[in-house]
């Protein structure tokens, strides 16, 4: 019997500390990565950096959780957390960022999701304007 897609990002994939994995993974289920990733890693899931992890390419998912070495270009659907210990350089194309005091975050960041939230506003508040005016 097939999984359908909530099910299998319940499931997580783990990249162990002392790993180095040289090329892309594509997964259905969420990540840890404790070693070190050279590639893309791209799934529907949660992606979790851990301390000692590093990635040094592209990561595509919905939400990540930072706390060790990323460096290239993110693609988060979700939020994007960066811990204390977090180290980013790059890229990143977020809908919501958190960081802690002490990350380190030397990368572009472009924010979607809330800019059509914000629009929306803009133009509800002049439409009323209007409204009160004619």
């Amino acid at each position: 019997m097939a999984k359908n897609t909530s099910e299998f990002s319940k499931e997580q994939n783990k990249v162990s500390q002392g790993t180095t994995i040289n090329g892309n993974i594509e997964a259905k289920g969420g990540f840890r990565i404790d070693g070190t990733v050279e590639g893309t890693v791209k799934t529907p899931g949660k992606v979790v950096i851990g301390k000692d992890g590093h990635v040094n390419g592209d990561l595509e998912c919905e939400n990540a959780d930072i706390e060790g070495k990323f460096s290239g270009k993110l693609k988060i659907t979700g939020t994007l957390s960066l811990r204390s210990t977090a180290v980013i350089e790059g890229e990143a194309i977020v809908a919501k960022l958190a960081v802690e005091p002490g990350a380190t975050f030397n990368a572009t960041c472009t924010m979607r999701g809330g800019m059509k939230a914000i629009n929306n506003e803009k133009r509800g508040e002049r439409q009323q304007q209007e409204e009160k005016s004619a």
